[in-house]
């Protein structure tokens, strides 16, 4: 890396480093809760009795009121009849975030800023142990410097986040559910499904969740729209009748005795998404890929893992689809203290190929993965990428979470071109020589004020490679911070 690089990472590093420690007298952090994980039932994790899916937060403990520290606990139970069957719990969240990147879109020129605003409002009702309806409203802001023309997940004046209701019961041993509306789902690997938090809307559904489950195993049907969301009030989000996602996931939790003692979850899946308006290499056609995979994920020892093997097949037009994702994410525990620092490595591959062609397509592609695992600029996705980045995470005081990380990124064929996180094509990128794309140096930090306050800082530093040097392409420097309240 020449040496003006290095100057610019060891600046970034150094100013996350400074934040941390003007923060060396905080609290720490409540405990992580250690019972069965819901990110196991595939509706993400619960950390401090919150989860990014608000709907998936279970806060009937609050039914006792010596349990309440202040007046917001109160609106996390709210009964509406006399014994507390029905009752009501309200959830909201404030975000003020700032992004500053160098050379938007690796294409020399001014530095954006983006002032980005979010705030949600949700109500959980629920009737009893069997019914529950349960609604969401946002609204998402964003001005500042070089900002284009912003989409419906980045400024929407108004918009019905989810809604929807939900019936459940239990035969047996067995639960029993299903859910109709609009919502999010996060029921497989994170890096083909997710929230899309680091959006200002998050991505979200509409359609049918149906599942069955016991404490050791589970499957999910669903068969869902996507959301066309518009930049207006709450007339302009709606669903996209062009994509559709349906499926089923399972889950089976392996036994705990297995290498020596563990806690792992073996999680297969077989999904097919539709597209009517798929687009590969500037042509338009419809496409329908199916996605057969399975995800095998927890702690062996301190050894924590996470992979994923899914192979891709269906049609683009009349063009056979032929393509192969692979994540491995592993990481050990350099102590016994659960706080203790960790070092690993992920090393990832999307297959890549044939886009700009007329055979087989072999470009793999992320339902609606999270990205920012890639590239925090968003300016990389895993469609024709091999990647690999060492890191380490440490709490360098208590309450502050730290990672470090050094992304190697190559593309997998060197006829096809490098992608975007919205999978749009570097251009000219297929037309030259070369293997390396980028390296990558990443900071975060998460400073948790309390369990309901939490500052984030992230830091990016990418470095063009040969292929997007060729292609006239640039670094960039990516920082961003954010504030985030949560009741």
């Amino acid at each position: 890396m020449p040496l003006k690089d290095v100057q610019i990472v060891s600046g970034i590093v150094a100013a996350l480093a400074g934040a941390a420690s003007s923060v060396a007298q905080a609290e720490p952090a409540d405990p992580v809760i250690t019972s069965y994980p819901s990110a196991a039932a595939g509706d993400g994790a619960t950390i401090n009795g919150y989860n990014l899916s608000r709907w998936a937060e279970d806060w009937s403990a609050y039914r006792d009121p010596a349990k309440r520290t202040d007046p917001l606990d109160s609106l996390k139970y709210l009964p509406l009849d006399d014994d507390g069957d029905i009752y009501l719990t309200m959830s909201g969240e404030a975000r003020l975030r700032m992004n500053m990147t160098s050379n938007p879109q690796l294409i020399e020129g001014p530095e954006q800023r983006q002032d980005i605003i979010r705030l949600v409002g949700g109500a959980d009702l629920h009737v009893g142990d069997h019914l529950r309806f349960y609604g969401e409203i946002a609204h998402g802001q964003l001005s500042g410097k070089n900002v284009g023309t912003p989409s419906g997940s980045l400024r929407n004046k108004f918009v019905r986040q989810q809604y929807f209701a939900e019936a459940k019961g239990r035969v047996g041993d067995v639960d029993l559910g299903v859910r109709y509306g609009r919502q999010e789902f996060t029921d497989g690997p994170n890096l083909l499904i997710s929230q899309r938090d680091n959006n200002t809307i998050r991505f979200v559904l509409n359609g049918t969740r149906a599942w069955a489950r016991t404490s050791k195993m589970r499957a999910t049907l669903f068969d869902f729209e996507t959301t066309d969301l518009g930049n207006g009030g709450l007339g302009d989000d709606v669903p996209d009748k062009n994509r559709r996602f349906s499926g089923v996931s399972a889950g089976f939790v392996l036994p705990s005795q297995w290498l020596g003692g563990s806690n792992l979850y073996f999680d297969p899946f077989f999904w097919r998404r539709r597209n009517y308006v798929g687009t590969w290499g500037g042509v338009v056609s419809p496409a329908v890929r199916y996605y057969a995979g399975a995800r095998l994920w927890g702690n062996v020892g301190k050894v924590a893992l996470d992979w994923t093997l899914v192979h891709q097949y269906g049609r683009f037009g009349n063009r056979p689809i032929r393509a192969w994702q692979a994540f491995a994410a592993q990481s050990v525990r350099l102590g016994t203290d659960k706080s203790a620092p960790r070092i690993g490595f992920h090393a990832d591959y999307g297959s890549g190929g044939g886009a700009f062609g007329n055979g087989t397509l072999r470009n793999a592609y992320a339902p609606f993965g999270n990205n920012i695992y890639f590239s925090y600029g968003l300016f990389l996705t895993a469609t024709n990428l091999i990647a690999v980045a060492p890191n380490i995470s440490f709490q360098p005081i208590k309450g502050v979470q730290a990672r470090l990380e050094y992304q190697f990124s190559w593309r997998d064929n060197v006829r096809d071109a490098v992608y975007r996180a919205n999978y749009s094509p570097y251009i000219g990128t297929e037309r030259v020589p070369g293997k390396a794309v980028s390296r990558i140096a990443r900071a975060q930090i998460i400073y948790a004020i309390s369990s309901r306050l939490t500052l984030t800082s992230r830091a990016e530093y990418l470095q063009a490679q040969d292929v997007l040097r060729a292609a006239n392409y640039k670094n960039s420097a990516f920082l961003a911070t954010w504030l985030s309240f949560r009741f």
